[in-house]
């Protein structure tokens, strides 16, 4: 198994990083002969650019190509490709061990310039003890303009052997000056056939179950894998999906809304209190306190710090949870329209189909993309930090 196979329908990309990945090895082997290295001309730059969908698989696909970048397999000498999957490199790489690749992804809503400037501080560094120093950042789109001015000059001018791979929905959410030097490889949404082969082949999913979950996700490879193994995924899917019904009356779309975003506010409070406990008493153990017992003098001011950070990322988590919901219920106008057109489309949500003629047969398609544009404007309220309850109050108002 080589690191390629996570690339899920991504057959092009992969064979972008492959030829890349040799390179960057011939790159490296030329230096360690004591050769003239040479990049220019070749499939390997310093900066690379991953876009695509949501559920695409850039993050893996950049993980990926990190490790391909560290294999060190033997067979690299007898002409094969670099990224066996085995090896110490891939492997320490896969499971974020490996000393030269550091993964940033954030739970907050921003990446501020006080992290950059650390991230910037490392890729200046030569490798400690692998072939490339590499800096894979999940979520550069939520660089600050900031953060953003402060990697543009690393990125210009990376160490010989630092490579950047940036991750980002579309190009548009990066810096042009950062875009403008980067690689850009674009994934697109992998075919619901390729997800429901994953989640059988890999994770053990009943093909029925695997191909409702892959359906209903429309290509997200996470959401189907959460929708295919946890039972209150698919509870919560279908309480959204009989809101389109619920939401008759004024009272009824107010109802709807609360029930959504109470809904939502739980998953995050779930999600976030393992994780929080454990952090807390981990920066209590660090600073000395024992349990039960007061922190030491001048220390409080680092756990206001970590309970801030907590705070910002329950936000990020219950827009993640109000977000999935959206797109679970524009997935289901999707469904609407697609009827009130005559289109022979397959139902992303199966299980509302019945719901969903029910919707068809009582409004016009210009209804139907009226509300689909309620949803989209509830979207980018919640991105503009506009409270969560009015924000789908509104939008259900206007789902009636």
């Amino acid at each position: 198994m080589t690191v390629w196979d996570e690339l899920v329908g991504q057959d092009r990309v992969a064979a972008q990083l492959t030829a890349a990945a040799r390179d960057a090895d011939a790159y490296v082997t030329a230096i360690d002969a004591g050769q003239e290295p040479r990049l220019a001309g070749s499939s390997m730059t310093h900066a690379w650019l991953f876009t695509g969908p949501p559920g695409s698989g850039r993050a893996t696909a950049a993980r990926a190509f990190a490790a391909a970048l560290q294999c060190l397999s033997p067979d690299r000498a007898l002409g094969g490709a670099p990224g066996c999957g085995f090896c110490d490199g891939c492997h320490t790489s896969l499971i974020g061990t490996h000393a030269d690749v550091e993964v940033i992804r954030t739970d907050l809503l921003t990446i501020g310039v006080k992290e950059t400037r650390e991230l910037v501080r490392r890729a200046q560094l030569s490798p400690a003890g692998g072939r490339w120093q590499v800096i894979v950042m999940e979520d550069a789109d939520r660089l600050t303009e900031g953060a953003g001015n402060v990697l543009l000059k690393a990125v210009e001018e990376p160490a010989p052997r630092t490579v950047w791979l940036l991750c980002a929905p579309s190009t548009e959410d990066v810096l042009p000056t950062i875009r403008s030097r980067c690689r850009t490889l674009s994934l697109r949404t992998p075919p619901v056939a390729a997800v429901a082969d994953v989640l059988m082949r890999r994770d053990g999913v009943d093909p029925e179950v695997a191909q409702a979950a892959a359906r209903a996700t429309q290509g997200h490879i996470d959401r189907a894998r959460r929708l295919a193994t946890d039972e209150r995924a698919r509870a919560r899917r279908a309480a959204v999906l009989r809101i389109p019904e619920r939401v008759t009356d004024i009272g009824g779309a107010l109802r709807a809304a609360q029930e959504l975003v109470d809904a939502a506010a739980e998953d995050a409070k779930q999600l976030a209190e393992e994780r929080d406990d454990k952090e807390t008493e981990e920066l209590r153990a660090a600073l000395g306190a024992a349990e039960g017992k007061r922190l030491p003098r001048g220390t409080a001011g680092v756990m206001k710090d970590l309970e801030d950070r907590q705070k910002r990322r329950a936000t990020r988590t219950q827009r993640d949870a109000l977000d999935l919901a959206l797109t679970e219920l524009t997935g289901f106008y999707r469904d609407v329209l697609a009827r009130q057109l005559g289109s022979a489309v397959a139902l992303a949500g199966g299980e509302s189909a019945a719901a969903v003629e029910r919707v068809a047969a009582a409004s016009a398609p210009e209804r139907t993309l009226r509300r689909m544009e309620a949803i989209l404007e509830c979207r980018t309220a919640l991105d503009r930090n506009v409270s969560p309850l009015l924000a789908v109050e509104a939008m259900a108002v206007a789902l009636r």
